[in-house]
């Protein structure tokens, strides 16, 4: 990567083992590259920042810059010669769809994701969350890990008891809908926990599975709490707690002594009826992580979970982990707009729009891409009107027109001959400079969205390289005007064919960017 390679040319030239921060300036007239390194070492040493920033440029030997500049109040901004970029193009046509693959890491990580109760079928609230950890599965499978998508399935406990008594309609129900009608009348009338059980298999066999492929998402596990208790893993956990001596009895219930491990209270483990709580069973399926050799779990939750962290960190302490080996990605929730108004939604009232309905409204691309511009830990306004509209207004649609503008020229102006030597100094222009910049950061996106669990950064990157392949598009000219016959025109078909591979690249990148996010890469629109 290129910011690696401007950090390892400051080390050469700082003596002071401190972290180095190599920031993307928005404006290039700030450079290319730009570091706060000075400002920091001004505090160590004592001195004025713009005096450090001088010394560590007039250090600074590396045939990679073009230009450096120092900036107050103590920035040291790098312009790259166009050779560099010119080169990383090359390595682009070179190793096309691997380009930005990390290196094939040990490191096991399983990301567990959506894994709704099976009551009813999934509504546009569990979308974010699904294709938030579908994307970000393929980012840290592009980086190198080892990735494992889980689904637990909530099939055991009192969720269960409240579906069975929703079918039966009796004075106990708390879901509404009309897929519980359907199943009123196929359902024999037994206990409210063996029509609950026999729902919630038809619920994931008819209605969750099948979206979840709609969504374009191929879970590796799909993980029964109920497996737990049949395997008896929920009793032995417990008994591993006893004689730990973090269990205790009070008011006739069994407590987990979750308070020794920084949690903000003890936790009921064994209600005073003797039914095991969901944190019983919770604990279990943590210990079963564990012991499936994962290096790091990822677990997506929605909003009305944030008491859930606390539980499970004093869970993993409690029984020997590495609570750092825990993450946590916390959905916010999305208001859905139509034509201006919020649709209002309520899975137990039986009002909300599944998943299946908005696919069919909006489309699977404009789905992903919408749900994934804004960061998952803040709240977002998902305008269906807007995902459907068919124009540059609409972000996905412009994203795809960039790409199939691209493609469209490649197909018309395919380079048949591979050994045609390409001279890559003619992209030397602000326009080419600008595109080649953008096009040779995925690298450095995918190691930030991997390194952040970050999949929106792809989202933003993708606006951004679209941007700048339509300027490129609209002021460059990239096949060479008429001529006269017998007129030469060698040197605009050499400037053209360097466009043509420049645009090669750009669809590589975008191919690579698509394929990630899981939307189409479209061949006319």
């Amino acid at each position: 990567m290129l910011k690696t390679k401007v950090v390892d040319c400051l080390k050469q030239v700082i003596p002071e083992k401190i972290p180095i921060e190599v920031l993307i300036p928005e404006n290039d007239k700030f450079g290319h590259y730009a570091t706060n390194v000075a400002l920091r070492l001004a505090k160590l040493r004592g001195e004025n920042p713009i005096e450090i920033a001088a010394e560590i440029k007039s250090e600074i030997k590396s045939p990679l810059f073009e230009k450096i500049e120092v900036a107050e109040p103590g920035f040291i901004n790098f312009w790259l010669k166009p050779e560099v970029f010119q080169e990383e193009i090359k390595e682009i046509l070179k190793e096309k769809f691997s380009y930005a693959g990390g290196l094939e890491k040990k490191n096991k990580i399983n990301i567990e994701f959506i894994s709704v109760n099976p009551t009813g079928p999934l509504h546009i609230g569990h979308g974010r969350g699904g294709f938030c950890g579908d994307v970000l599965a393929n980012i840290l499978e592009k980086a190198g890990y080892q990735i494992t998508r889980e689904y637990y399935l909530n099939d055991a406990g009192e969720q269960i008891k409240k579906l069975g008594h929703s079918i039966l309609g009796d004075a106990e129900a708390v879901y509404r809908g009309e897929y519980l009608e359907e199943m009123r009348k196929t359902l024999k009338k037994e206990t409210p926990e063996k029509v609950g059980a026999q729902a919630a298999q038809i619920i994931l066999k008819k209605m969750i599975k099948p979206t979840v492929k709609k969504m374009g998402i191929k879970f590796d596990v799909w993980f029964s709490e109920k497996s737990l208790y049949q395997n008896k893993e929920v009793d032995k956990v417990l008994d591993f707690l006893k004689k730990k001596k973090l269990i205790y009895e009070k008011d006739s219930a069994l407590w987990f002594s979750s308070t020794k491990f920084g949690d903000d209270k003890d936790r009921v483990l064994i209600k005073a009826d003797g039914e095991k709580t969901y944190f019983a069973s919770d604990i279990a399926y943590l210990k079963n992580k564990f012991e499936r050799g994962f290096d790091k779990l990822i677990i997506i939750l929605g909003a009305d979970h944030y008491g859930y962290l606390g539980r499970i960190k004093a869970a993993a302490q409690a029984l020997g982990y590495d609570k750092e080996k825990l993450v946590f990605i916390i959905i916010q929730l999305a208001r859905f707009l139509k034509n201006g108004r919020e649709l209002k939604m309520s899975k137990r009232a039986g009002t909300y729009v599944t998943v299946d309905e908005l696919l069919v409204e909006v489309g699977l691309d404009a789905a992903r891409f919408f749900f994934l511009m804004n960061s998952p830990e803040t709240h977002m306004d998902f305008d269906l009107n807007l995902a459907k509209e068919q124009s540059l207004k609409n972000p996905v649609y412009y994203v795809q027109y960039a790409a199939v503008r691209a493609q469209s020229i490649i197909r018309k102006f395919k380079i048949k001959n591979s050994k045609l030597k390409i001279n890559f100094g003619l992209l030397n222009t602000s326009e080419d400079i600008n595109l080649m910049r953008v096009l040779v950061r995925f690298p450095e996106i995918i190691e930030e969205a991997a390194k952040n669990y970050s999949p929106q950064v792809l989202v933003r990157y993708a606006l951004v390289l679209a941007k700048e392949f339509h300027n490129f598009y609209e002021k460059e000219r990239i096949i060479p005007a008429r001529r006269s016959p017998g007129e030469s025109r060698g040197a605009e078909k050499d400037l053209m064919l360097s466009r043509l591979v420049l645009i090669q690249a750009t669809q590589i990148i975008f191919k690579n960017l698509f394929d990630l996010l899981g939307i189409k890469l479209l061949s006319k629109m």
